[in-house]
């Protein structure tokens, strides 16, 4: 009888512990900005290399696509933290959706005008008359931010710019519809050159170099799930891990190029086109230990407050409480 009662009791601590350990396991639910591409491979290779699983998460990644607005997803209670860039939500969090930035991975930002020198662009003084594509759905603020601190009209007609409401291709550039386009370092400048058009071709722009640079992929959540604090606990986790992820692929970024293409179910893009991204990617982290600068933080602010207009309604008041070091402090 007490051999038995030793053993049942034996049976229940083992359960216990059993449910302990699963209890351990947090769950976290990631909303991308984008697809699955290179643009993210901190986030793939800490899953792939069991960095997450080391800090007791599991975690999911949803890919983003152009009919996904990380920003609604997470109002909505689809995920837990998600990436954006900063002006999308600093946009949302006037617009109602508390979103507070909790880590900055990307410490520089890759967003290009890409222009033809044989439609006459070489210098910002030869863009008026010039039809200039834009990305929309958030990514329109540093555009708006830039024509409006060039003095340059966006509706058209020789002394302002026409705006091209531009697809997620270089088509426009490629088939002269444009005499510039928006792209990124890691992606469609890519497409461009690969598309046969040389860099001595090309006047490239960068945002970050005409002083209207905007913070990009950022770590974002709901303002009131911080003052949880098993949620902040459980996001520091998350940023150290994840970060982890990011100082991997900057050392192997063939192997975090290949666990990319190993997440990405459409098959949209080769392994080359990860090796890329990735190597582009790289050059977007180095110096990011993930908490956010609140000089660079600054420098978006004062850019989109700059100019605000109908066209350009990221912001129209300095935030408050739009970034938080609580997740940070942990690491």
């Amino acid at each position: 009888m007490k051999k038995l009662l030793i053993g049942t009791m034996a049976g229940a601590m083992a359960l216990a512990a059993a449910a302990g350990g699963a209890q351990a396991q947090d769950s976290v639910t990631l909303q991308l900005k984008w697809v699955t591409q290179g643009q993210f491979a901190g986030y793939y290779v800490a899953q792939a290399k069991g960095f997450y699983d080391e800090e007791g998460l599991t975690v999911e990644i949803k890919p983003g696509g152009p009919d996904i607005a990380p920003e609604q997803v997470i109002a909505g209670g689809g995920a837990d933290v998600i990436t954006t860039w900063m002006a999308a939500g600093l946009a949302a969090r006037e617009r109602g959706v508390a979103l507070v930035n909790i880590a900055q991975p990307f410490k520089n930002s890759g967003l290009l005008l890409t222009c033809r020198k044989d439609e006459g662009v070489e210098t910002t003084a030869d863009f008026p008359g010039k039809t200039l594509g834009v990305w929309f759905f958030g990514n329109e603020y540093p555009f708006y931010a830039w024509m409006a601190k060039l003095g340059l009209s966006t509706e058209g007609g020789a002394d302002g710019v026409e705006v091209l409401k531009q697809a997620f291709n270089v088509d426009p550039l490629i088939q002269k519809q444009a005499a510039c386009i928006s792209t990124m370092t890691y992606n469609e400048y890519g497409q461009v050159l690969k598309a046969g058009l040389t860099p001595e071709e090309l006047t490239v722009f960068n945002y970050r170099d005409e002083g209207v640079g905007m913070l990009e992929d950022g770590l974002y959540v709901l303002e009131d799930k911080l003052a949880d604090p098993a949620f902040v606990a459980k996001m520091t986790k998350f940023v150290r891990a994840s970060m982890k992820g990011w100082e991997y692929a900057r050392a192997n970024p063939e192997e975090a190029a290949q666990i990319v293409v190993d997440n990405d179910s459409t098959g949209a893009m080769t392994l080359e086109d990860q090796i890329y991204q990735v190597s582009e990617i790289n050059k977007l982290t180095e110096g990011s230990t993930g908490v956010l600068d609140e000089a660079d933080y600054q420098q978006t602010v004062d850019t989109l407050l700059s100019a605000v207009s109908p066209d350009n309604p990221a912001i129209t008041k300095a935030p408050e409480g739009a970034f938080s070091h609580v997740v940070t402090d942990g690491l």
